[in-house]
Formats: C-alpha cells, sequence, structure tokens
C-alpha cells in the first residue's frame, strides 16, 4: 500500500501552485482607513475601525470601493482569457432569441420573448386563436435604455382583463414604481402612485389594493386605491416591528386577502373583491408561533396552518364563519406542507418528503388525492404561472441538477402530462451526459445531512476531484435543486458541484428549521463544515480541490466557516454577505432588521447578544491563514447594505497570515441585491467569479 501523505503531497503542490496564478505582485490591495468606532454593548467591549464605510454619501467611500474593484482587475489580469472564454462558452449555451412558455388567461396567452444581443425580456400577449398577431406590452429594453439597472416587480391583469398593472425596479433597491396601462390602447393610465412594495386588482379593472413601506423597508401601510376619482385611502397600518403585510386577489377574484406576517406567526384578514367601500375583517387574530396563510373557494375560506400540527395541515371554514375550521388534510409528521394552489375542481399541495418537494392533486369531487410522479432521484419541482381559476389542467415546472428547466401541464380529469416548454440548452450539451445522484453526510452529532451532487459521468470517481460546495441554511427555505446552463463550464473542467442542505433551511421540515435558528444558529455553521469535512474524509475532494460559496444569509454562511475552519478550502465566494451581524442587528433604521429578532436574536438583549456575538463573522475575525477570498457586493442592495462585505474584507486582510492569498471586493455599482439585471451583464459577473475559482484550482488551461 502507498503511504496516504503521497498523494496528499501531490495535492498540496497544486494547492501551491494555486496559490500563485494569481498576480499579487505588480498592484498594491488598497488600505481601508482605520477610524476605531466604540461599539461596545453588554459590557463586551468591541472597537469598529470601519463603520465609517457605511456613509453612502461620504466620496472617500466610493473612491475607496472603487479603488478594490481596480485592485480586483489586476490581480485576476492573468485570467483574463479564461473569463473571455466562459463568457463566449455561458453564451453559447443560450437561445438568445427564445419565448418563455405561455400563460393562458381571458382568451390570451401572456409570454414574455427575449432576441439576440438585448439585455431584457420583452412582455407580449396574443390572442389563443392560432396565427394571431403579437401585442408587445413591456420592452424592458426599450425603457431600460440608457439605465444601470431595470427590473419588473409586479405584474397583474385585471379580472375582466381590461387593464394591466406593473411595477419597475430602477436601481435595484427593491422600490417598486406603479404603472397602470390600458390593455385596448395599450395607453397608460395618468395617473400615479409612487413606490410600492405589493400591489393587485380588485374585482375589475377601477380599485387597486397596494402596500407601501417604511423607511427601514418594513411593508406596514395598506391603500385602496380608485382611479376613476383618483381616490387613495389608507386602510390598515400594521404598528408591530416584527410583521410584513402583502395583499393578494384570490384566483377565483372573490376576495381579497391581506396577510400580515412575522417569521413564525402570522394573520390574515379579506374583504370581498367587489366591495370597494369596505374595511378588511380577521379571519383569525395572531397567535404567537401560529403561521397560517389563508385562501378562499366556493363559499368556503383555506387555510395552511401549523396550530397543532408542527408541519402543517389544512383546514376550511365556511365563509360566514371564518374560525370554524373543519380538516381536510390531516397532519403528516414526515411531510413538511408548504403551500396550495385552489382551483375551480381541484386543489394543489406543494409539500416536502424526505427532502424533496412533491405535488400533489386533491380533487374536490371524489375527496381523493394523488401524487404526480417525478422522473428523477433529485429534483426540484414547483407551480408555474396558472391564472385561469377554471382551468382543466395544472402547469408546474421540472427540474433537475442535471436536466433543464421544463413546464409540463397535468390534466386535472386524466392526470396526462404534457410537454408546454423545455427549455433548450445549446453548445453541444447533452443531459445524458451528466449525473444528479443524493448523498448523505454525518454531522458531529450523528445528524444525517442530505447533499445533492452532479457531476459529469465520465469523471475519474477513483480519486479526489474538484468541488465546489455551496450552501444557505436559514429562514427555513429549501435550496432547490436547479439546473444552470452555465455551471456545465464548470462541469466540463472536471468540477463535481454540491448543495448541503444543512439545518436552518426547510428541506426536512420546520424541525429542520428550528434545529439552525436562533440560539442553535451555529449548528447551521458547523453542518457545513462537517459536510465538507465529510467529502473530504469520503474521497470526494480536498481541501486544496475544495472551493465554496454562498449569498445572502449564505454569505453569513461563508464568513462563520471561514473563522471556523479556513484551513478547508482552497476559495471561498461570499455574494451580498451578511457578515456584521451584530452592528446591524442593533440598528432598527436598517431595512429588515426588527422582523430578523425572531430569525438570529434581538442583540439588545444579553443573552440573546451572546448567542450571536458567538458567530458574528465580522466580529470574530482574527490572525489566520485564510484561502483565497472573493466577496462581491451591491451599491443599491436594500437587505444587505454593500459595507457588510466591505467592512469584513477589509479587516480580514488585515489579519490574513498568509502571503499567496487574493483577498478580493467587488462592488456593483449598478445593481441591487440580486445582482446585475441584464443577462449579458450577469454573464460578465459568472465570468468572473467562475474565474476566480478555477484560478484558486489552477484549473485554468
Amino acid at each position: 500500500m502507498k503511504p496516504s501523505y503521497i498523494p496528499l503531497l501531490v495535492f498540496m503542490c497544486a494547492f501551491t501552485s494555486a496559490l500563485f496564478s494569481f498576480d499579487l505582485t505588480n498592484s498594491q490591495a488598497p488600505v481601508a482607513t482605520a477610524k476605531p468606532k466604540d461599539v461596545t454593548v453588554h459590557a463586551d467591549h468591541r472597537s469598529d475601525d470601519y463603520f465609517w464605510l457605511r456613509e453612502k454619501e461620504n466620496p472617500a467611500v466610493r473612491t475607496y470601493l472603487e479603488a478594490e474593484n481596480a485592485y480586483l482587475e489586476a490581480v485576476l489580469a492573468p485570467e483574463k482569457e479564461i473569463r473571455a472564454a466562459l463568457y463566449h462558452e455561458m453564451r453559447a449555451r443560450i437561445k438568445e432569441d427564445d419565448t418563455s412558455a405561455p400563460t393562458p388567461y381571458l382568451g390570451w396567452n401572456y409570454y414574455t420573448r427575449t432576441e439576440k444581443d438585448k439585455q431584457y425580456a420583452i412582455y407580449c400577449r396574443a390572442k389563443l386563436t392560432p396565427g394571431s398577431p403579437e401585442e408587445v406590452l413591456l420592452d424592458l429594453n426599450q425603457l431600460g435604455a440608457g439605465k444601470p439597472y431595470i427590473a419588473v416587480g409586479h405584474y397583474r391583469v385585471s379580472n375582466d382583463g381590461a387593464r394591466l398593472v406593473y411595477s419597475i425596479d430602477w436601481t435595484g433597491y427593491r422600490q417598486y414604481e406603479v404603472f397602470v396601462m390600458d390593455l385596448a390602447t395599450r395607453q397608460l393610465v395618468p395617473q400615479q402612485i409612487g413606490k410600492v412594495a405589493e400591489v393587485d386588482w380588485a374585482a375589475g379593472h377601477d380599485v387597486l389594493y397596494y402596500v407601501t413601506e417604511n423607511d427601514a423597508k418594513r411593508s406596514d401601510q395598506l391603500h385602496r386605491w380608485t382611479l376613476s376619482n383618483a381616490q387613495h385611502e389608507l386602510l390598515y397600518t400594521e404598528t408591530d416591528e416584527l410583521y410584513n403585510i402583502g395583499v393578494f386577489r384570490t384566483r377565483d377574484s372573490h376576495y381579497m386577502i391581506c396577510e400580515a406576517l412575522s417569521k413564525v406567526t402570522s394573520e390574515a384578514r379579506a374583504l370581498r373583491a367587489e366591495d370597494t367601500t369596505g374595511q378588511f375583517k380577521i379571519l383569525r387574530p395572531r397567535e404567537e408561533n401560529h403561521e397560517y396563510h389563508a385562501d378562499y373557494r366556493d363559499g368556503r375560506f383555506y387555510f395552511v396552518t401549523n396550530l397543532g400540527a408542527k408541519n402543517f395541515r389544512i383546514v376550511s371554514a365556511p365563509e360566514s364563519a371564518p374560525a370554524d375550521w373543519s380538516e381536510l388534510i390531516a397532519h403528516r409528521p414526515a411531510i413538511k406542507l408548504d403551500t396550495i394552489d385552489l382551483f375551480a375542481t381541484h386543489l394543489i399541495i406543494n409539500e416536502r418528503e424526505n427532502g424533496l418537494p412533491q405535488l400533489e392533486v386533491y380533487d374536490f369531487a371524489t375527496k381523493q388525492s394523488k401524487r404526480l410522479t417525478m422522473p428523477d432521484d433529485v429534483y426540484e419541482v414547483e407551480p408555474a404561472q396558472n391564472w385561469e381559476y377554471a382551468a382543466n389542467e395544472y402547469r408546474y415546472l421540472y427540474q433537475s441538477l442535471a436536466r433543464p428547466a421544463t413546464v409540463f401541464a397535468s390534466n386535472f380529469s386524466t392526470g396526462k402530462r404534457t410537454l408546454i416548454k423545455e427549455t433548450e440548452v445549446l453548445g453541444g450539451f447533452t443531459a445524458a451526459n451528466y449525473r444528479a445522484e443524493r448523498v448523505w453526510a454525518t454531522a458531529r452529532d450523528g445528524t444525517k445531512i442530505p447533499l445533492s451532487l452532479v457531476y459529469r459521468r465520465d469523471l475519474d470517481r477513483s480519486r479526489p476531484q474538484p468541488l465546489h460546495l455551496y450552501g444557505y441554511g436559514s429562514y427555513g427555505l429549501s435550496m432547490p435543486c436547479t439546473f444552470s446552463s452555465n455551471r456545465v463550464s464548470l462541469l466540463d473542467r472536471g468540477m463535481i458541484y454540491v448543495i448541503a442542505h444543512i439545518r436552518g433551511g426547510g428541506e426536512l421540515g420546520e424541525e429542520w428549521r428550528d434545529a439552525g435558528r436562533m440560539e442553535k444558529k451555529m449548528t447551521t455553521f458547523t453542518d457545513f463544515v462537517d459536510c465538507a469535512q465529510w467529502l473530504v474524509d469520503h474521497h470526494w475532494t480536498t481541501p486544496p480541490q475544495m472551493v465554496t460559496s454562498g449569498g445572502s444569509a449564505g454569505g453569513l454562511l461563508m464568513g462563520a466557516v471561514l473563522n471556523l475552519r479556513p484551513d478547508l478550502f482552497a476559495a471561498v465566494k461570499l455574494d451580498v454577505p451578511f457578515v456584521d451581524v451584530l452592528n446591524t442587528m442593533l440598528d432598527a433604521t436598517l431595512p429588515l432588521t426588527t422582523e430578523e429578532y425572531v430569525e438570529w436574536g434581538n442583540p439588545n438583549i444579553p443573552a440573546e447578544y451572546r448567542w450571536m456575538r458567538a458567530y458574528s463573522p465580522y466580529d470574530n475575525l482574527k490572525s489566520a491563514a485564510y484561502p483565497h477570498v472573493l466577496a462581491n457586493v451591491s451599491f443599491f442592495d436594500s437587505q444587505v447594505p454593500y459595507w457588510e462585505g466591505a467592512k469584513f474584507m477589509a479587516k480580514a486582510r488585515t489579519l490574513n497570515t498568509r502571503p499567496g492569498s487574493a483577498l478580493l471586493l467587488h462592488t456593483n455599482f449598478g445593481a441591487g441585491h440580486g445582482g446585475a439585471a441584464g443577462r449579458y451583464d450577469a454573464l460578465h459577473d459568472i465570468a468572473r467569479d467562475y474565474a476566480f475559482f478555477l484560478s484558486a484550482l489552477a484549473l485554468t488551461k
């Protein structure tokens, strides 16, 4: 038997060469001026040298961020060719002139299409009659001409088909300006209401309900807008800082529902959609830790509730007595029930079992239900657009890590499945060349953690391979196993892509979420470390061959993991990272802060401060040999301010003890939390990020 240190030495040599694949000699890293600010609370002395980077209007801040961008480009200069190659091959897989799956509604098909060399989608419709001409409703390429960012927020057709309400975000800050279009003339109604968080039609085309935000971007006020007299009424203000509100019209158009939601509690109000002067009435008063979501069909309200049901059940009640609940679908502890879709004859239940999403179809006439079958072992399935209440089929979007996104329709009566639209992947892609599978890692406490993997079938599995590990693990959100044609560029270069479905997410139900939340949040981070170590121990990869990434709360994950095990990865990428946990959560004026108290804790409470102090990435940076690190932030990010990632990288650079590490910061000055809006702009950003990883792994040749 060969000594085990020999292959490890080979990998360490590869890692050593990778350390010098960046140009760290011809450009000096920017140095953020240290301006100590005392941020001590609860007798815990903390001094923040980079608090001043929050001063968005300070020219010195912009100058520093631009210098960091220039430094990144200098360091990545040797990767110019691979970045160009990545961009062109990713673009070559896209069918640039393409049309989305059509959505039928009131005698029309609504769809979007794209045109070659144009950044944005064009929103269109055509009558269902074959050969009918197309009507262009919104061309984002024209609307966004000369602007660094444009994105559609809301897009709602009135239930009589007369008008369209839509909203536009012009900066990436997720503030949406509302417009109303007369669909007969395609002219805009000359009224404005400014920026909204939610908007939907009442019955007909004269009344809109909308929700506005306060200065901290908490959605807190419900309004009614009557276009015929330009009247606006404030109907409800949510005063509890833990809650946001939203509004929507039920699919049958009979009711408006306004929901007030915290991370663990909810409350619903309802008003008949044709009642344009009435007030919303509470369906069931809020109770601490009781989550329920309301909908309506055929004289009854339907509720998805966790009352007496950790993973939720479905109940219904007559319209006249909405608190008089009777059970429709009982609680099944092993199945997490997520959402429902109500139609005239059927109910669709979106649920999750054993970490995988499922669609169950319930027939109101027979009171029987049946699951739709899925063709793969590891996949993602979710509702597509279903606007028609009286539809005879249900449209859903199916994909896997190895199979492109496809829209299917399942007939309610026959169960027959029809292909509506399969995303074409050009450039010689063949799904059969890739394998997706699920394995289970073991955490330090013995818990089994699901991992979803994809790689080329011809990959040599007899030895460890380069691997990209991704994670999130917060808010009870399940990380979807979605297809990416861009990711093929990594797979074809011999990389394995893995999603770690760690605790704090929702893959295995509410218990899975609770096991990685509040005082148990550290479990999310140790789960991820344990998954990475399991992949090493089971010879999928080695630390010098492994890179990792996460965004937003996943950026928090990356920051915490960097502090726990900086030796475990060759490179780490943090996207719009939530890493300055204590300073952010101590500032109630910032967006999202107060409503997050029930996810992370309230640091104004000493006991909760202590558990957050134990993992806050910015506060736990220490002298260490850090791997290559790239942080991507957006200047107009409304969810995680740019300064969090900027401060983290400025501090990390002063503490790094590994001379060959590239510690890089990139600021997008024309985007928000979701990154670039234009599809080609986004490809350039992905090419840069992929080149960073490939260079760290010495895979650029």
